[in-house]
């Protein structure tokens, strides 16, 4: 294992988020991390936005507002169709 430098660590860091990552690469990124703040505060930030963005993805609006938007996009498609 090599530290990777944060070039390398900031542009690989999605794909270190979602282990996508050959075992070694992210070893490299994972040493990396341990000796620098700056990265690992980005991989903090990286990781709560996951987090949030996948709460966000399992919640459902209410059924009035789908009824609400779906009319309003019938209603601008049936215009632009016309």
């Amino acid at each position: 294992m090599t530290d990777c430098g944060c070039t390398k660590a900031k542009k690989d860091l999605e794909e270190y988020l979602h282990n996508e990552l050959q075992a070694d690469d992210a070893a490299d990124i994972r040493e990396h991390l341990a000796n620098c703040p700056d990265c690992e505060s980005e991989v903090h930030v990286g990781i709560v936005l996951t987090e949030v963005v996948q709460r966000a993805c399992k919640e459902t609006a209410p059924e009035e507002l789908r009824v609400q938007v779906l009319t309003q996009l019938r209603s601008i498609q049936a215009t632009h169709l016309s």
